[in-house]
């Protein structure tokens, strides 16, 4: 299946489709074998340490010099984030397009993760609007190709050097509706912007219906729990304007929103405050 004709409807038949193990293409029975990331973290006797972890440094190696040599010139980008399951034509699929559109309007480069969904709209409205489209694909035991609107597509063995190019080459995160991956995304950069691993990395949320439920967990359960301080909480930003999240996320990587726009903050974010109002499309609010 290519993802030129990806139906979502398929995305569970998808281990028939085409595997990648970084340049080699495999199809039908060649395709049924373990993941690289499954080798390295199943390790199961310390033989298997022994004799293929320290060879499979230097293949790890050399995911972080493909991806550093082929990024390295890329120049400022955001990276958007969203399911592979979002059909073309939804209102999600629209706003990712809409967005990566704007994007590239202000000098930007758009990178997503190269699949079908809400990854092939960004791609698709970075195309639209003649910017640079950037995929970083993932072996995976059901996946599509690259989509057909990723100029510059870098696929990849590892979960971690895959993480580690998304955030080290992107200046902000706009996080559309999805599932697992994409909340693992999601808190790993909140995670290394409350750590300060990270500074100046705005992440906006798209879609205020689907995100409140979650924002509103993160307030009434993790803070009121002290689990989380309440700065934690200003770390990120929700909207239903695309407009809106390309200016939040420009504003930011910019170093444009500080302290001074943040209520109830120890002064290390830039953020405004989340409201429990946001409890219907209509009302933009921020956390």
């Amino acid at each position: 299946m290519s993802a030129g004709n990806y139906d979502p409807k398929f995305f569970d038949k998808m281990p028939h489709s085409a595997r990648h193990k970084g340049s080699v293409t495999l199809r039908r029975n060649q395709a049924k074998i373990r993941q690289a990331d499954n080798y390295l973290l199943d390790t199961k006797t310390p033989l298997d340490f022994t004799h293929t972890d320290p060879w499979r440094v230097l293949r790890i190696q050399s995911e972080f010099v493909e991806g550093f040599g082929s990024l390295s010139e890329l120049g400022p980008a955001i990276s958007i984030f969203g399911s592979a399951r979002t059909k073309r034509g939804s209102k999600y699929y629209v706003a990712a397009e809409e967005i990566a559109r704007r994007l590239v309007g202000e000098g930007l480069s758009v990178i997503t993760g190269g699949g079908p969904g809400i990854m092939e709209a960004g791609n698709k409205g970075a195309v639209d609007a003649e910017g640079v489209s950037v995929g970083l694909g993932i072996e995976l035991p059901f996946e599509s190709s690259m989509n057909e609107f990723v100029d510059l597509g870098i696929n990849f063995r590892y979960f971690f050097a895959r993480k580690t190019m998304f955030v080290k080459y992107s200046q902000g995160f706009v996080v559309m509706p999805g599932g697992y991956g994409t909340l693992d995304e999601l808190f790993e950069a909140v995670t290394l912007v409350q750590t300060e691993k990270i500074t100046n990395f705005p992440i906006v949320l798209y879609g205020v219906e689907y995100w409140t439920p979650l924002l509103e967990w993160i307030r009434t359960r993790v803070l009121e729990e002290g689990m989380i301080s309440e700065a934690d909480v200003n770390l990120l930003r929700v909207t239903d304007d695309p407009a809106e999240a390309v200016e939040w996320v420009i504003r930011g990587y910019k170093g444009l929103v500080g302290p001074e726009d943040v209520k109830h903050t120890d002064g290390r974010h830039a953020a405004k405050p989340y409201s429990s109002r946001a409890t219907n499309s209509s009302d933009k609010e921020k956390i």
